[in-house]
């Protein structure tokens, strides 16, 4: 089982996401995602969640909030229990400027994506479920996402 965090943050009515384009053997390849990453040995969803948006984006996070896990079961991929939170401060150079990024993500490109055009990229297909009721302003989320391949085949709330 993998722990990870999963984290939506907002500017100015939009998300910052990361397309998934640099990474070798990447399950997410080719796939626009929010930012985090698995927990580390010893660490909490916390600060898991503040080493990965430092790491992916040079962003320290002073405003964030956990609503809740999202579970995903794969018959390919190992079983995940993803810590969803969304953030709206942060501390450090906007990593994907409209000068194009200056924050080089060794996992893919990041930009800032109006809030209503993020479920239309290509995402995961559990991860509009569970980004309607984010965008919406939701403050508690829970489900389990069921995949068989990528394709979604259930969803329990």
């Amino acid at each position: 089982m993998i722990n990870s965090t999963l984290c939506y943050i907002e500017k100015n009515g939009c998300f910052l996401m990361l397309f998934r384009n640099k990474k070798i053997n990447d399950p997410c390849e080719g796939k626009w995602v929010g930012i985090g990453g698995k927990f580390e040995p010893g660490e909490d969803a916390d600060q898991c969640l503040l080493r990965e948006v430092w790491e992916e984006t040079g962003l320290k996070l002073t405003d964030y909030h956990f609503h809740g896990i999202v579970h995903f079961v794969s018959n390919e991929l190992e079983d995940e229990d993803m810590y969803l939170y969304s953030a709206t401060g942060f501390e450090g150079e906007d990593p994907a400027s409209e000068l194009g990024s200056i924050f080089e993500c060794s996992e893919g490109d990041l930009k800032w994506i109006p809030k209503d055009k993020v479920t239309s990229l290509n995402l995961w297909e559990g991860d509009r479920y569970f980004l309607e009721p984010l965008i919406k302003g939701d403050d508690k989320i829970e489900m389990t996402c069921i995949y068989e391949g990528d394709k979604l085949v259930g969803l329990k709330y």
